[in-house]
């Protein structure tokens, strides 16, 4: 079968396609013909050499495809099934217990760029009903994400407002969801093209920061000076001091991402004093996977996808993520 592997010390030059013997399901798993992933920031860290993995690590933890066989005591799925992976094939339901990535697909563990995948029968779940193979790749990781912090640890209800921060999956799918919650959203973004999508999509009020540089403060506004509920941060350091200005009293940030950098100064004092609630977010469970698919169906969301690349493109599907032009999802057709 065919993959993609990284070579030491990674970085899109070291991603090779080669030929490797395809795998055989064993007690408990079940053979996956893998049809498509979708590119994460954490793969972009993989990839780069940003995070150690062994020499020759199969990339991407999101995958979606059809059950081609099972192997002996299978019981969730049958062969012709079409599913979906799990970001923590590990955690089933409650609480996680550690956050480690030892067994996170293209991490820890071999992942979805692959044609064939054998892996436990936990480690997936069933496809949306009326989802390609492509529009359910987008969902392991960002979609999850989003979903988790949207709608599990801030517990959003109608009338809420949340701010999203760019356009990438996580936060196009934290406006989609919301939305769907009956929330009011308020989006940022740096490209005024990009925050007419946002839009389209259903944001109730935009913001440019590189015109607004006090953007928490203008979202404060558009709530009438009340705050907003919850903060879906992927920025990190350079981005947690407006989400914070932005919040209102006991308001709820989810924090994400730290694409501004992995620490810095954060403003405490504004922190306590309004009594905001500051959550770590990494993705989700089997269980909120599940009640997110039947969201989803229930109300009809449709991912939002970029530009999809074949396996043999993979090199060039991350470079067109470094380059920060893309909007929602970009996908890998395997």
């Amino acid at each position: 079968m065919k993959v993609a592997a990284v070579k030491k010390p990674g970085g899109p030059g070291n991603l090779v396609i080669e030929e490797r013997e395809k795998p055989t399901p064993g007690p408990g798993e079940i053979l996956v013909r893998i049809k498509a992933s979708s590119l994460n920031y954490h793969d972009f860290v993989v990839v780069m050499g940003g995070i150690p993995t062994d020499d020759g690590r199969i990339p991407m933890s999101d995958g979606a495809g059809d059950v081609v066989a099972v192997g002996e005591g299978v019981t969730r799925f049958k062969e012709g099934d079409k599913v979906v992976s799990l970001f923590f094939p590990n955690w089933q339901s409650g609480e996680i217990e550690a956050a480690g990535f030892g067994a996170v697909p293209g991490d820890g563990a071999d992942g979805y760029a692959a044609e064939y995948v054998a892996a436990a029968e936990t480690a997936f779940t069933r496809m949306p009903e009326g989802y390609s193979y492509e529009q359910a790749a987008t969902l392991p990781c960002a979609a999850l994400t989003a979903w988790r912090a949207v709608m599990v640890e801030a517990k959003v209800k109608p009338g809420d407002w949340v701010l999203t921060q760019g356009t990438g999956g996580v936060s196009i799918f934290a406006l989609q969801f919301a939305k769907a919650a009956g929330c009011r959203v308020i989006s940022t973004s740096s490209s005024n093209e990009k925050l007419e999508r946002l839009k389209a999509l259903g944001a109730d009020h935009v913001i440019n920061y590189k015109e607004t540089p006090e953007w928490g403060k203008k979202a404060k506004a558009l709530t009438g000076g009340r705050g907003v509920d919850e903060v879906v941060e992927i920025g990190g350091p350079e981005t947690l001091a407006q989400s914070i200005a932005a919040c209102r009293p006991a308001g709820h940030i989810s924090l994400i991402g730290v694409l501004t950098g992995v620490s810095g100064e954060v403003p405490t004092a504004a922190l306590f004093s309004m009594n905001i609630t500051l959550s770590g977010i990494t993705v989700g469970s089997r269980r909120h996977q599940e009640d997110m698919i039947a969201a989803i169906e229930a109300n009809d969301i449709q991912p939002v996808m970029d530009k999809t690349f074949s396996l043999d493109e993979i090199a060039a599907a991350f470079a067109h993520q470094a380059s920060q032009q893309h909007f929602g999802k970009i996908i890998l057709s395997v």
